[in-house]
């Protein structure tokens, strides 16, 4: 879990009929009860029998359902997303890691603080003109500070929202967001930098039609000159004219100064910490780096995952 410093849906009960139309024609959404009984292949006598142990218990469709034994607790979490539009793949969350909490665990708790951090910063970030758009690049003083973790699930909630999001393995000295997400990393962002022609190297994840992943590629012997190279701003500077959100995972401030050049090419920064056991001399000696940068600090995350 993380939290952000400064500086129960109703249910309608399911209509045999189908999806509702309205009084001009126009297909209305469906309940969550109808969503169900079609997912689950319900019979009539089944959804009876729900409505039935709805009204007796006063449980909502879904909670009846799950006690009844016609559907499941992810049964009725993928309703709820068809009907309010929103993506929902446990199934390919499972497959992709436990981290991605706000793809496979989209209404927890977890997912409640990164849709709330997620507002936060587009306040802060969005309505730029499309010349001053700034990627936002995830810095920590310290490996296991949670950067990856953290800023794959940004990058999940940003796309929820319906904008093209891009996530971008910067951390050319220990990548891992290829891992999370599956996708393959034979080629990426240090293929780009050293000049390689490679198609495909970013790569659409699975279960968010609207999120796609630049990996890291090859580790490379020099990965801060890579990244002090004008072929990474120009990067930058393009995939921010493609995609309406861009978030960049770093290398820790441990190692170098990667991170800080890389959140210089970005335009802003987000620090991260972790609870009991980030020191705070080390993070205030990484933001004064990063505002010697010239890039903005949009916030400090205190990670308590």
């Amino acid at each position: 879990m993380a939290r952000f410093k400064d500086s129960g849906v109703s249910e309608v009960v399911p209509s045999a009929a189908g999806p509702a139309e309205g009084r001009e024609g126009t297909v209305v959404d469906r309940s969550i009860g109808s969503i169900i009984a079609e997912t689950r292949h319900l019979s009539a006598d089944q959804v009876e029998r729900i409505l039935a142990h709805q009204r007796d218990k006063g449980l909502r469709f879904g909670e009846a359902a799950i006690a009844l034994g016609f559907a499941s607790t992810d049964d009725v979490l993928f309703a709820l997303a068809q009907q309010f539009h929103y993506p929902y793949a446990p199934q390919v969350g499972s497959k992709l890691g436990a981290e991605l909490v706000a793809l496979s665990q989209p209404f927890s708790e977890q997912a409640e603080v990164f849709r709330g951090i997620r507002s936060q910063l587009t306040m802060r970030l969005d309505g730029e003109s499309e010349r001053n758009r700034r990627a936002l690049a995830v810095v920590s003083p310290d490996s296991g500070d949670g950067k990856t973790f953290f800023s794959a699930n940004l990058a999940v909630t940003l796309a929820q929202l319906g904008g093209r999001t891009l996530l971008i393995d910067a951390d050319l000295r220990g990548p891992r967001l290829h891992e999370l997400f599956n996708v393959p990393n034979a080629a990426g962002l240090s293929s780009v930098l050293s000049g390689r022609s490679e198609a495909q190297v970013i790569q659409p994840v699975a279960g968010v039609s609207s999120l796609f992943v630049l990996p890291a590629g090859p580790t490379p012997p020099n990965p801060l000159e890579l990244v002090e190279r004008p072929a990474f701003a120009l990067l930058v500077r393009e995939v921010l004219m493609k995609f309406d959100h861009v978030v960049v995972d770093t290398p820790a401030g441990v190692y170098g100064a990667d991170c800080t050049v890389i959140a210089a090419r970005c335009g802003a920064a987000l620090l991260l910490a972790r609870k009991d056991q980030s020191q705070l001399d080390a993070l205030q000696g990484l933001a004064a780096l990063v505002k010697a940068s010239a890039a903005q600090i949009a916030g400090v995350i205190v990670n308590e995952h």
